[in-house]
């Protein structure tokens, strides 16, 4: 473990495990948590020889609070000095919802022409655009994002308890398997990183257009989401980038939710891990 300082001074946490010789498998976490997102999968990608690594954004988890570049091309560029740090090459690149639009941003302008990338893979990811326009009429609305700032806002501790406790992971869906310790993880991820990167994070991943990234990827890339995503509507992301992206596979599972890296690892793990060795 440890921390780089980018160059307009953010210092960046990551977390480097495993063999330095072996693929590096590197993973971009979601909003609003941190690197420990990934525990499932790091621990499993490990188990089978691989050296996982995974940082925490700017503004989220133990990297600094800095009050500046939360948008998506200073998350590419702060996972670019990453790689760069650590000299990772032949790396698969992970990302889960708006870190799967920092994997898009990272190859499209940094990974793959640096000849760093072997592949990636975005799960439950933004990508291409969240937020509802003229040119992207099935989005979702503005509003709905203006909602997320106000709680935000108001109240971030039950912000975070509200969505966790429901929509994040299904848990308000009848019959579900309500877990007490995810709920309290996310929670947790959520409250150690910073208010102001929380807030200005909403508009990097509902606003940010990356049609272009998505076309630019030509390295083998999975896509994955769940049916039941209440989070990032399957029908507006993953089958979106399936069409836009060069080399694609995809895969919808049904019913799984937008958290489903967690509460069905079980089942992600092993695709993931084909995926990698195919």
């Amino acid at each position: 473990m440890g921390y780089i300082t980018t160059s307009d001074g953010a210092e960046i946490f990551y977390k480097d495990w495993g063999p330095k010789e072996a693929q590096p498998i590197v993973f971009h976490h979601g909003w609003p948590l941190s690197s420990d997102d990934w525990d499932a999968q790091m621990l499993f990608f490990l188990a089978n020889g691989y050296r996982v690594v995974a940082s925490d954004r700017r503004g989220h988890g133990r990297s600094s609070q800095i009050a500046t570049g939360h948008d998506m091309d200073h998350y590419a560029a702060d996972a670019s000095a990453v790689a760069e740090h650590l000299d990772l090459y032949n790396a698969v690149h992970i990302g889960h919802s708006t870190g799967g639009g920092e994997v898009a941003r990272y190859v499209a302008k940094f990974g793959q022409p640096q000849g760093r990338v072997a592949k990636a893979v975005l799960v439950s990811a933004v990508p291409p655009l969240m937020v509802k326009t003229d040119a992207n009429p099935d989005g979702t609305p503005i509003e709905v994002f203006d909602g997320f700032r106000s709680a935000l806002a108001a109240n971030r501790a039950q912000f975070f308890l509200d969505v966790a406790s429901g929509p994040f992971y299904g848990f308000n869906r009848d019959g579900a398997n309500v877990l007490q310790g995810v709920i309290r993880n996310w929670w947790r991820q959520g409250m150690e990183g910073s208010a102001l990167a929380h807030y200005e994070g909403i508009k990097a991943f509902s606003e940010t257009d990356q049609t272009e990234d998505l076309k630019a990827i030509t390295v083998p890339t999975l896509v994955l989401q769940g049916d039941d995503d209440q989070i990032v509507p399957y029908k507006d992301a993953s089958l979106l980038q399936a069409k836009l992206l060069p080399n694609t596979t995809l895969k919808v599972y049904e019913g799984f939710p937008h958290g489903m890296l967690t509460t069905h690892a079980d089942v992600i793990n092993p695709d993931l891990l084909a995926f990698v060795r195919g």
